[in-house]
């Protein structure tokens, strides 16, 4: 049968660097293909001159057995090819149901009916969003679901996924792969983008690995394991660098107190919690989706404001602190870097060395009140060493880089602060496989120099990796804590629940 979509020795370029070289990829009627590699692989280049958002430098497109150009998303969705986005692409000031039928000029303006509609469609989707929310107040998990469901309201014969799974809960994630397999029996085709290699494995007919944004190999899915996934996308074999037994290390000793959090209470979210961070150790915290853990840290850093009256109290260093923005924190060398790096991580326009000197003029490092060109540019060229950020040069801008040297970025604006205390909130959120060993060797090297490290994250196997000692959050509260070489994912995965 002829391939619904075939891409024939496909180039794109910036800047005369290619992102995609001489790829040819095929996605067959009605089935799932999953599209992995490295940040930086050419994955997310790959999908979007399928969906129209950018165009080949060279090679071809061809749709139904016919060849195509397609100058934009309209022209993709037109001929069927409907794209969910890593990062929303939805209209922040709109309500839920606005944005799934905003290209619906007939019933757009019928607020009524498209709530009708729409709590009608997000509960055959099992989506628990309230259409009548307005989408800037929504968690990134439920901003996730509605891109979802606008992309499936647009009946696509082609639908692209890219990273849909990384803001969702485990239950939210079943409710998404029986989603899909409604999809595929309705005879849609799925090109799916993960770094999560088991939902590759679990729910595609057929995986093409992609490194330095050329093809590598494609096969049925049974011919692969995790493995040998890995192998190809890097190189060489990184299951032990990454989730290796946690029992094998040794845990860290305590240092110094460095934060003391007595009965935090922040409205509904956080209520009543107190706990302790130590110098020289990483404190992990793990608690699901609306347990109040990401509400408790901002509160900590100043991005959040606990209650006015009997909001609790937070001692840093020896100090009584109440921080109502960050940047009286930043100062005191409390950093926070957040799990939403599009929203509140960078500048996407600007570049890498002026993101990154953004950071060291919010941490005081820098007096001058003219800014050195040179300097600046120095300064980012060590931190893209350091970090091993693929980019151009320092002058790239940051929206033109892959998720997971996005996120290197923000981590290196962070660290150019000279913390003394830094959270890290879903470090590795949308970031391949080998970039993931990076960055947790990184988190690893901040505790054995004395810093001060909070990790909060959704994956198990990362906390158990990563804490010397864990913190489990559930309505609002710290509820246990475990030493780090003892604990297991069954005994936390309980507390976290009941």
């Amino acid at each position: 049968m002829t391939p619904i979509v075939e891409l024939r020795n496909v180039t794109k370029e910036y800047r005369g660097v290619p992102a995609v070289q001489n790829v040819s990829f095929t996605l067959e009627r009605g089935e799932v293909h999953a599209l992995v590699g490295e940040n930086g692989a050419g994955k997310s280049t790959l999908t979007k001159m399928i969906a129209g958002v950018v165009e080949p430098t060279a090679g071809e497109i061809w749709i139904d057995g016919a060849k195509v150009e397609l100058g934009s998303p309209s022209d993709a969705l037109n001929r069927g090819i409907a794209m969910v986005y890593q990062e929303t692409s939805l209209v922040p000031s709109l309500t839920v149901a606005q944005n799934i039928y905003l290209t619906d000029d007939k019933r757009f303006h019928r607020l009524r009916g498209i709530y009708i509609a729409g709590q009608q469609f997000l509960q055959s989707l099992n989506f628990p969003v309230d259409p009548t929310a307005t989408v800037s107040a929504l968690g990134a998990g439920q901003k996730q679901m509605v891109e979802i469901a606008r992309a499936v309201h647009h009946n696509a014969s082609v639908i692209i996924f890219d990273e849909p799974t990384a803001t969702l809960t485990p239950e939210e994630k079943h409710q998404f792969f029986s989603l899909v397999e409604r999809l595929k029996l309705r005879g849609v085709s799925i090109i799916f983008i993960s770094h999560a290699l088991e939902e590759a494995l679990a729910i595609a007919d057929r995986i093409t690995v992609m490194r330095d944004g050329e093809h590598v190999v494609t096969d049925v899915t049974s011919a692969f394991d995790r493995e040998k996934i890995v192998r190809a996308m890097v190189g060489r074999t990184l299951t032990g660098e990454l989730y290796g037994s946690h029992k094998d290390r040794t845990v860290r000793e305590a240092g110094t107190k460095v934060l003391s959090v007595q009965n935090l209470s922040m409205g509904n979210v956080v209520r009543n919690t107190s706990f302790s961070i130590f110098a020289g150790q990483i404190t992990g915290v793990f608690g699901l989706i609306g347990s109040g853990r990401t509400e408790a840290a901002k509160v900590v850093a100043g991005v959040m404001k606990r209650d006015l009256f009997h909001g609790g109290q937070v001692r840093f260093n020896g100090a009584s602190v109440r921080y109502r923005v960050p940047r009286p924190a930043v100062r005191d060398g409390i950093i926070y870097v957040t799990e939403d790096r599009k929203v509140e991580g960078f500048f996407e326009t600007m570049s890498i060395a002026e993101n990154i000197h953004l950071g060291a003029l919010a941490g005081g490092q820098t007096k001058s009140s003219t800014v050195s060109m040179s300097e600046m540019r120095s300064v980012a060229e060590e931190w893209i060493k350091a970090l091993n950020v693929k980019a151009i040069n320092a002058d790239a801008r940051v929206i033109e880089l892959s998720g997971g040297n996005q996120q290197k970025v923000v981590v290196a604006k962070a660290l150019v602060q000279k913390p003394k205390l830094i959270i890290f909130d879903e470090p590795t959120r949308g970031v391949d496989v080998g970039a993931i060993a990076e960055i947790h060797q990184l988190i690893n090297r901040l505790a054995d120099d004395g810093i001060a490290v909070m990790v909060i994250s959704s994956y198990l196997p990362e906390i158990l990796q990563l804490s010397d000692r864990i913190l489990v959050c559930r309505q609002g509260r710290i509820v246990e804590e475990f030493d780090g070489n003892t604990a297991d994912e069954e005994t936390i995965m309980y507390a976290a629940v009941h």
